[in-house]
């Protein structure tokens, strides 16, 4: 039996402060029809992009790394059309903890993975995503912005989205509505600086994330770009800053929670979130 989770984050939880990041782990068990696991962290993602085979132990590192050698090969096309092969054009089997999340009442949910578990979950749900973007013309900004109306999405002018409906943010990009992705090692350099300048996610979420909490679901952090993502995206967080669930984390991990002011919950995503979802189940 796991130790009782702290009172502080089931406060958070239960007053509806408490926003769920998603890491590559709670992609685990999701399948497709041949039971082939979808590749979520990056040596899965990188043997895939290179059809079942490893690459050089330096690009073998990060997948950016990786899809950065890709495109600098075969283009940027290349390695879209792999993430859409991937996550819009295969069938993948329904993931239970994504239903828990999308039942849940949450209004804002961060997922750092480029699935559409919980924008299929949500496919009746009205709701406003947010989608990281690198490398565009024509202005600063380095997201784009959806609005669904529980039909289908529409995309929206910053200043103009219904603020009251519950935030699906994705940072690294989703095949839809559009397929948008930052991916390579020049789509994080761009779409990274633009966010630690606030130029990665539009005002009202900025104003949003103000004295929020955070629970790292599924998130390893032994690598620069997550690392990276969360030390931006976490700006203007409350005290503590949140709660990581990390069996086994590294000295670098637990070095970085630290500094972050996250408190370790050595336990997985599954058994906190199931504890936390029976001690509270929904939101008001």
């Amino acid at each position: 039996m796991h130790p009782p989770l702290p009172e502080e984050l089931l406060d958070a939880w239960d007053e509806g402060r408490c926003v769920p990041v998603l890491g590559h782990q709670v992609l685990n068990g999701i399948t497709d029809p041949q039971g082939n696991a979808m590749p979520g962290d990056s040596n899965s993602l990188i043997i895939a992009m290179n059809q079942g085979r490893p690459m050089a132990p330096k690009l073998m590192y990060e997948f950016p790394r990786a899809a950065m050698n890709i495109e600098l090969k075969k283009g940027r096309k290349a390695v879209t059309r792999f993430l859409d092969q991937t996550y819009r054009d295969t069938e993948w089997s329904p993931s239970d903890l994504h239903r828990k999340l999308s039942q849940s009442g949450l209004d804002y949910v961060i997922d750092l993975n480029r699935d559409t578990q919980l924008q299929s979950y949500w496919q009746h749900t009205p709701h406003l995503l947010v989608v990281g973007v690198a490398r565009i013309g024509g202005g600063s900004e380095r997201y784009r912005l959806f609005q669904h109306d529980g039909h289908g999405y529409q995309a929206v002018k910053p200043g103009t989205e219904d603020t009251a409906l519950p935030v699906l943010f994705k940072p690294v990009g989703t095949p839809l509505p559009e397929s948008l992705y930052v991916a390579s090692d020049a789509d994080y350099v761009d779409y990274l600086t633009e966010l630690m300048g606030g130029f990665g996610m539009p005002p009202f979420l900025k104003e949003k994330r103000k004295g929020r909490q955070y629970l790292l679901l599924g998130l390893r952090l032994d690598r620069d770009t997550p690392r990276m993502l969360i030390n931006d995206i976490v700006y203007g967080a409350g005290r503590p800053t949140g709660w990581a669930c990390m069996p086994n984390p590294t000295p670098k991990e637990a070095r970085f929670l630290r500094r972050q002011g996250f408190e370790l919950l050595e336990m997985n995503h599954e058994d906190c979130l199931d504890a936390l979802l029976a001690e509270v189940p929904t939101h008001a």
